[in-house]
């Protein structure tokens, strides 16, 4: 009986402190049982990028004038502004203009870069064709002496000096540069009228007499 009375007797709580108990918790928790349906890391960061773009959004709609639709208007016009610049500037160069040469190869006349001009127009290639027309336009009043011929030299820099002494068309050269800049090295995609339009200079220029104390040399026709 007596053996009995203390087999039955209510076995003493296990005093565990408030670490281990947390440390014990923790272990078990972090078996995989406990975390087969759990969602997965990319799944939380995606949820979490959520979370912080919709906290940002609310934020800014509460600053803004009209709350949220306000905002959404505020983006479109950004937008449609930066598309507008885009299209109108072209793709960003790696190059920076200024720095961009217009000859890149062998010396060639000015015939030499107008028959090409023309070969790719024929072929309606008109990046090449446009480029090659403005290096004719270049070569030409080089082999005029109204340039001095200098390696290295850009587009916007020819134009610049040539409207010295053909002030007439010093606006024109100015837009033949651009077109050239753009085409060659923003991305701009080149086209008949551009060409055209840079031919009807090249000749124009042929029967333009300078004013001589504007060229380098005081050089004639």
């Amino acid at each position: 009986m007596l053996t009995r009375a203390f087999t039955d007797a209510p076995t003493p709580p296990v005093d565990i402190s408030r670490d281990p108990a947390r440390e014990a918790a923790k272990h078990e928790l972090s078996k995989p049982m406990y975390h087969e349906n759990d969602p997965s890391l990319l799944r939380r960061g995606i949820d979490r990028f959520w979370e912080w773009l919709g906290g940002l959004f609310d934020a800014a709609s509460g600053a803004t004038p009209g709350g949220a639709l306000g905002l959404v208007v505020i983006v479109l016009v950004v937008l449609a502004l930066i598309a507008a610049l885009w299209w109108r500037l072209g793709t960003p160069s790696r190059l920076p203009a200024s720095a961009a040469t217009l000859f890149d190869d062998r010396p060639r006349t000015a015939a030499e870069h107008r028959k090409a001009a023309e070969a790719h127009a024929a072929d309606r290639a008109w990046t090449p064709a446009v480029q090659e027309r403005m290096r004719a336009v270049v070569r030409s009043l080089e082999e005029r002496t109204l340039l001095d011929p200098r390696p290295g030299r850009t587009a916007d820099e020819a134009a610049a000096e040539a409207g010295r002494p053909l002030p007439a068309h010093a606006d024109r050269l100015r837009t033949a540069a651009r077109d050239f800049d753009d085409i060659t090295y923003g991305g701009r995609a080149a086209d008949e009228q551009t060409y055209l339009r840079l031919t009807a200079l090249d000749h124009d220029l042929e029967r333009t007499k300078p004013l001589l104390s504007a060229a380098p040399h005081g050089a004639a026709q």
